[in-house]
């Protein structure tokens, strides 16, 4: 659930399809607190701190940190007083929820009525369409059938539906694109029973914590309602998320039933090759966990300590004293949506900087620290009237495997290099395939689609064309993609949705390149040593324009360091083990080394006048060197690539002379003179051997003499 103020519009929306209600309703009301409620006699837990004002009242740096320490200790406090009032929060157990609603099975049977009525309808007309051959034309019609079906049914179908359009191994391109729409319907539920619920879980009266309290929602969802209030003791305008009552009730029990829909699938249906009953589970663990909003309040306050130390990213601050099980209290945040573009733009603020904003956090959620947000969408992210991003709504979030990160920058390296095979052993190591499955028949499969689509450069490719193919493969064959790689495609995919409204050609993927190569280049990490040696080294040659280019896109990400990219390379090619490199390395650097010295041969020959070179060369027409055209010209390029490879690294922002100190430090090693000196040994044999070929070319006549 995500609160947005439209500029444009001047009316507060929420996000994830929340519903807009109309403020007219209740405009005689002449107060806040329209219904009769119990009046506690406990005041407010928190008091707002006197404001000083005046030199004399100025912090010193021993008194501001002081402050915070004292601030963070109220804070942790607050927090453990709402982690005890949601002690009681239910967690997902299917043996628990069996236990429960298999003693009410009227309930349950009226349930299951009503669920079979709905997609029983809906099994039909597949049926007739695959008894017909219509089934792939009627796709589209039927996926938006679906979608409006699961409105109907409710909150946890709802819920499904978004969850399952975010499975490219489970449902066809059409019904993920149908699914991807689904957006919460629901009425809203009695304000009188809204208040009860703040002041039952709070065990505080409404009074007592704000001094003011929209009279109605602001916006309805699936699983509660917001109201904009503002707190009496600091005058902070919040918004308050209220569980919908009986909630929990009515999701256990769909979840009952859809499981046992799932047992008789994996029993029964042959083509899904995935376990659909341990994929219920996961999506039903997650959907109880929105249910407690102080587990979404700490996921808040995490995602904000990982990822809101950027200035342009901003994530609301929560207020714990006033947050329980089922209130959730936060930061009100004023802001734009980020697909309106015009209301954007009229505030001097541009989409794509935005966006990008968007890319560059979801890169880090995904492959720095693995946490990321479980529920992309328009409604949460906002543009604030400052130009920062907002990411609201934390109930639904995930984690990418610390191995999985490193492994999908691999996959993006395998990728780069076309290397089908290594691409389709990825899919081992990110567990989209169990070890017993061969990948032999995929790797065809990978190679007819991203050969067409490699065809592009970087900036031509379209993120969502490129998730649509491999979707298809994903569909074609045994895989199980785990929840945290189809969420982050998918978020990834919105956001250059978003874009495209600004830019029509603006593609993700360029966007996200530069991320990419920084990592690879300034990572130390050994998987991604491994991975850059692979994408710089060929047939044991070492390809200068890999390294260029990635020097190039990893200088646009405003992280990028100089030093860490240089250090270390450095120190893997003097680890011990590092035989094999260095032999690769000590060739590529006598070729270097020696295109340089011809190079400065060449230039300073060329730099004489022309009596000069006819009297010091005798008239040699081909200069000072005799090489054929095509290799001179090899040699000249190789040295002028090495020379703009070293002009972006001096380009860096943190490029320092200084920092070249620790690289001296690991040259004084015992391995690095060694190999210095095979560098120079290599360098002065190759440059022996042209001087020795270019004297005997000299002395030799040009033509033998006539007899």
């Amino acid at each position: 659930m995500s609160l947005v103020v439209g500029q444009s519009l001047g009316l507060t929306l929420v996000g994830d399809g929340l519903s807009l209600r109309n403020s007219k309703r209740n405009v005689g009301k002449s107060k806040f607190f329209s219904v009769n409620r119990r009046r506690l006699a406990r005041a407010a837990l928190v008091q707002a701190r006197p404001k000083e004002d005046g030199a004399a009242s100025r912090p010193t740096t021993t008194s501001v940190v002081q402050y915070r320490r004292a601030d963070l200790a109220d804070d942790l406090q607050a927090e453990a007083r709402a982690l005890g009032r949601a002690v009681d929060a239910s967690i997902y157990s299917p043996e628990l929820i069996a236990r429960k609603h298999g003693s009410q099975p009227f309930k349950a049977l009226r349930r299951s009525l009503e669920i079979l009525g709905a997609l029983g309808g809906f099994a039909l007309k597949l049926g007739i369409d695959q008894k017909q051959g219509n089934l792939e034309k009627n796709m589209k019609k039927r996926a938006g059938e679906l979608r409006r079906i699961f409105t109907r049914l409710g909150p946890t179908f709802v819920k499904l539906g978004q969850g399952l359009s975010t499975r490219p191994d489970l449902c066809p391109p059409d019904y993920l694109e149908e699914l991807a729409e689904l957006q919460d319907a629901l009425p809203t539920f009695p304000d009188a029973e809204a208040f009860a619920c703040i002041e039952r879980d709070l065990d505080l009266s409404l009074e007592s914590i704000f001094s003011s309290v929209s009279p109605e929602p602001i916006a309805a969802a699936s699983l509660g309602q917001v109201y904009k209030a503002q707190l009496r003791y600091s005058g902070q305008v919040v918004a308050v998320k209220v569980q919908r009552p009986g909630i929990e009730e009515a999701i256990g029990l769909d979840f009952y039933l859809i499981r046992g829909v799932g047992k008789l699938i994996n029993k029964y249906v042959d083509f899904i090759t995935t376990d659909v009953l341990t994929l219920i589970d996961e999506f039903a663990c997650r959907v109880y966990q929105e249910l407690n909003y102080v587990q979404e309040a700490q996921n808040a306050r995490r995602f904000k300590k990982l990822y809101a130390d950027k200035a342009d990213v901003l994530v609301p601050d929560i207020f714990w004293d006033y947050t329980s099980r089922k209130v959730l209290t936060m930061e009100w945040v004023e802001g734009t949506k980020l697909n309106e573009q015009l209301a954007i733009e009229s505030q001097g603020l541009k989409v794509l900087d935005l966006v990008n904003t968007g890319i560059q956090c979801s890169l880090r959620q995904l492959l720095e620290y693995g946490f990321f947000h479980a529920d992309p969408h328009p409604g949460n992210l906002l543009a604030t009237p400052d130009g920062k991003l907002a990411f609201l709504d934390f109930g639904m979030m995930s984690e990418t495997p610390e191995e999985a990160r490193f492994a999908i920058i691999g996959h993006v390296v395998h990728l780069v290099n076309r290397d089908y095979e290594a691409m389709a052993r990825d899919y081992y190591a990110l567990k989209f395939l169990s070890p017993d499955v061969d990948v032999t028949p995929i790797v065809p499969a990978l190679r007819d689609f991203f050969d067409d689509a490699l065809n592009y450069t970087v900036s031509e490719l379209n993120f969502k064309t490129l998730v649509d193919g491999l979707g298809a493969v994903f569909y074609q064959y045994p895989f199980n993609v785990p929840a945290y790689y189809a969420l982050i495609l998918r978020s990834l995919t919105v956001l250059e949705g978003l874009a495209l409204y600004a830019d029509p050609n603006f593609k993700v993927l360029a966007a996200s390149y530069p991320y990419f190569a920084k990592r690879l280049l300034t990572d130390p990490n050994p998987y991604l040593r491994d991975a850059l040696i692979e994408l710089l080294f060929k047939d044991g040659k070492f390809r200068w324009n890999r390294l260029e280019n990635l020097l190039q896109q990893g200088s646009k990400d405003r992280d990028f360091s100089a030093k860490d990219a240089l250090q270390p390379v450095l120190k893997l090619l003097l680890d011990p083990n590092g035989e094999e490199l260095r032999l690769l390395v000590i060739k590529e650097a006598v070729r270097v080394s020696e295109a340089i010295a011809l190079g400065t041969v060449v230039d300073t020959y060329n730099s004489l006048p022309e009596f000069l070179r006819s009297l010091v060369f005798n008239g040699n027409g081909n200069g000072p060197l005799t090489m054929s055209t095509t290799e001179l010209q090899s040699t000249l390029e190789l040295r002028d690539q090495v020379s703009r490879i070293w002009g972006l690294l001096q380009s860096s922002e943190s490029f320092d002379p200084a920092i070249l100190q620790p690289i001296l430090q690991v040259l004084q090693q015992p391995e690095a003179r060694r190999l210095g000196g095979r560098v120079a040994g290599g360098v002065g044999q190759r440059l022996a051997a042209r001087f020795l070929q270019q004297l005997l070319r000299a002395t030799t006549p040009s033509s033998a003499p006539t007899p």
